[in-house]
């Protein structure tokens, strides 16, 4: 399938779990496309609120591409239940097998988010504010996207916009002929020095805030990974399990889940304890001074249940 194949199957699905009343959006890669930030992308991830997962898992079993029905993709993807997304996990679903598989990410949460995504819907995508704080990941890729996003916001009259620049030069173009609002900058320490003069320490504090957020997001998913050993080791035992059509698949990763998948390893660890090892982690790479310029965090796992 082309690109714009693609984007026209993921639209189509989900404008009709929206005729069905489900609360969803398109979040990441392809909100990027549409928004006219990035030129293709050859995967869908999804935000969908908890309460319609059933409507999903229907929707999903019912959609067909090219003769090839919806399944769990590999081993490793955990249910799609608000028992485990609560918790922050993801599931992962695919048409095909192989390179040309086409392949769906659902989200309960967004991760990252610092307020409700649902209010946060720009037709069947979600705004680019909840695409920003969901791209601040350990991928390189993410990040030229999110001073882009950044700057789309602030285009739009929405000063959250300058949550998201992550190039100093950038921000501080900006800065000459836009305010920042002083509520923002207890957010972001690091906007308080715009505008001050010193491009060198606001430059070196940016690197630091991207090295933080990379940091948070390594270390999630280092302990989500192990969290999964057990739960993919129950899957593998299913052998047939990918056979299985999607409805009679999901029980019976139900079943291992409920066995050997931890509900939220990230909340188990501690959300303080998960910032303060990524701030040591920034502090072993740049001046002990920098760290008091990076952000609290804390406010971005509030969606978390333990």
């Amino acid at each position: 399938m082309t690109e714009v194949e693609l984007q026209a199957f993921y639209e189509a699905l989900v404008f009709r779990l929206r005729t069905r009343g489900v609360l969803c959006g398109i979040t990441s890669g392809l909100a990027c496309v549409h928004y006219d930030l990035a030129q293709n992308t050859k995967d869908c991830d999804l935000l969908c609120h908890p309460a319609a997962f059933g409507e999903l898992l229907e929707e999903l079993a019912a959609t067909d591409l090219h003769g090839k029905h919806c399944r769990y993709r590999g081993h490793l993807s955990p249910p799609l239940d608000w028992e485990w997304h609560a918790g922050g996990w993801t599931s992962h679903f695919q048409w095909g097998d192989g390179p040309d598989a086409v392949t769906l990410d659902v989200f309960g949460q967004a991760l990252r988010g610092s307020s409700p995504w649902t209010v946060e819907l720009s037709g069947l995508y979600v705004s680019p504010h909840v695409v920003a704080e969901m791209k601040r990941t350990n991928r390189d890729k993410d990040w030229p996207y999110i001073t882009l996003l950044g700057q789309l916001l602030l285009e739009r009259g929405d000063p959250r916009g300058w949550l998201h620049i992550y190039d100093a030069e950038t921000l501080q173009r900006l800065a000459r002929h836009n305010v920042v609002p002083e509520a923002l900058k207890s957010q972001r320490p690091a906007l308080r020095l715009v505008g001050q003069g010193d491009a060198s320490l606001l430059a070196a504090v940016l690197s630091a805030e991207r090295l933080f957020w990379i940091e948070l997001d390594r270390h999630r998913i280092e302990l989500y990974r192990r969290a999964l050993r057990p739960y993919l080791v129950a899957v593998m035992r299913g052998r047939d399990e990918a056979e299985l059509p999607l409805p009679e698949q999901h029980e019976a990763r139900i079943r291992c889940a409920r066995e050997t998948l931890a509900r939220s390893p990230l909340a188990e660890f501690g959300i303080a304890r998960h910032v303060e090892h990524a701030r040591a982690a920034v502090g072993r790479l740049v001046r002990s001074e920098i760290l008091e310029w990076l952000p609290a965090a804390s406010l971005h796992y509030t969606y978390l249940r333990p």
